[in-house]
């Protein structure tokens, strides 16, 4: 059984940084590719970022697009979200997720696993 578990959410004033991590566990992170996604409070969960299996190629949602950076290490079955510039309107669940597909996905329903979440909460 494949297992996600995302790190790194946290309080952080507009314009700062965080990374969020997520950790593959269960088989190797090289098998699937990620993707991020988030939730905003009554909002639908939307896409971020997604990276193929060996991180050759990133894709990038308008919520993602220039502040953002999906980056992965396969030796650490671990995927990264670099957030900088960070904005009251980025608050929001973070999701993790992995698909076995091999090209970039963008919907939800194409993702076989997904992490618990990973609250970011950005202040003014």
């Amino acid at each position: 059984q494949v297992q996600l578990v995302e790190s790194g959410g946290g309080l952080v004033q507009a314009g700062g940084s965080l990374r969020l991590s997520c950790a593959v566990s269960g088989r190797t992170s090289s098998s699937y590719g990620m993707g991020w996604f988030r939730q905003a409070p009554g909002k639908e969960r939307e896409f971020v970022a997604t990276i193929t299996r060996s991180g050759a190629s990133t894709y990038y949602g308008d919520s993602g697009k220039g502040r953002f950076t999906i980056s992965r290490d396969n030796a650490k079955n671990t995927a990264y979200l670099q957030m900088n510039s960070l904005k009251p309107e980025d608050t929001a669940v973070y999701y993790c997720a992995a698909t076995s597909g091999y090209e970039l996905r963008t919907r939800e329903p194409l993702y076989e696993y997904w992490g618990q979440g990973t609250q970011v909460t950005v202040s003014s």
